[in-house]
């Protein structure tokens, strides 16, 4: 991780906490809850804790945690928000997340569960573009999961993401200031490697464990993309855009000023095959860029420092 305060787009694999922690608004608190009902840590029906018992664990005035409860009630995943009492995960929140109505919702959210829902697939084959894998390496841990349980078998995965090579200037993340220094762009580039690896690793080891037939294919891209593309078996499109903003960070014990780009809370949206004339074009087109990409600039790509 190159700050504490950077978006997760760009935290370190192993975990760890930060020392310090910015005062968390309540769209963060939105996200963590969201998160929450997607994975099935809270469970349709399920009574929520109580808004004091949020505020508490969020570090956030009953306030914040009312305008979260509230935003998450505008998306249908949750009941009975009333000022005070415990509000109610809804009837049916994948529904709510996945649905033909579903409203963009940040990357971390609703990558997973369309992720898991490709998975569902004979052959599984997933294209990315991204600044760094972070966001479909956590997603990939979904159908993970749900392999190692015996609720999914394809009996193939392909997996091709193109990433933005070691070799070009980033046009984010970078200091405001002080563009010579190579700090910020090596810290990016042991995030792009480290969890490169990590799904490479993740992936390759359903070979052993489960007899899938699993391949990985990294290629490097000349330019910084300024959108984030998933393309799920040839049948979705989702999208998001790169949404940067100047936020302070602390690069080698010293405080720098940078640019840099909110990757897993951008909007995902999301279009399919089969959905209208405009979905099923975006579709194709989308599927049609990245494969020009692939098979012409796009060159290749070593996971290491």
């Amino acid at each position: 991780m190159y700050c504490s305060g950077v978006d997760p787009e760009h935290a370190p694999v192993t975990g760890r906490k930060r020392s310090q922690r910015p005062q968390r608004t309540h769209h963060d608190v939105a996200d963590e809850l969201r998160a929450r009902i997607s994975s099935g840590v809270l469970r349709p029906g399920e009574r929520m804790p109580t808004q004091a018992r949020l505020a508490q664990e969020f570090e956030v005035e009953r306030g914040v945690v009312r305008q979260a409860l509230r935003v998450l009630q505008s998306e249908r995943l949750l009941t009975n928000v009333a000022k005070g009492a415990p509000a109610t995960v809804a009837p049916d929140p994948a529904g709510a997340l996945t649905g033909p109505e579903a409203p963009p919702l940040p990357t971390t959210v609703a990558l997973a569960p369309r992720i898991a829902a490709a998975f569902a697939a004979e052959h599984v084959e997933i294209d990315a573009v991204c600044l760094t894998a972070i966001s479909l390496t956590l997603a990939i841990g979904e159908p993970l999961r749900q392999i190692h349980a015996g609720r999914l078998k394809p009996a193939r995965v392909d997996v091709r993401v193109l990433l933005p090579s070691r070799d070009i200037d980033l046009a984010f993340p970078v200091p405001v200031e002080g563009r010579g220094d190579d700090s910020v762009h090596e810290r990016w580039l042991a995030m792009r490697n480290a969890q490169g690896q990590v799904l490479q690793h993740n992936l390759l080891a359903l070979r052993a464990t489960h007899g899938i037939d699993v391949r990985v294919t990294f290629r490097a891209l000349p330019f910084t993309p300024p959108v984030k593309l998933y393309l799920l078996n040839g049948a979705e499109a989702l999208f998001a855009y790169y949404t940067l903003t100047r936020r302070e960070a602390m690069i080698d014990q010293e405080h720098l000023e940078m640019y840099d780009a909110q990757g897993t809370r951008s909007m995902l949206f999301s279009f399919r095959q089969g959905a209208g004339r405009r979905d099923t074009t975006f579709v194709e087109q989308s599927q049609l860029w990245f494969n020009a990409l692939w098979e012409t600039i796009s060159s290749e790509l070593v996971l290491t420092s």
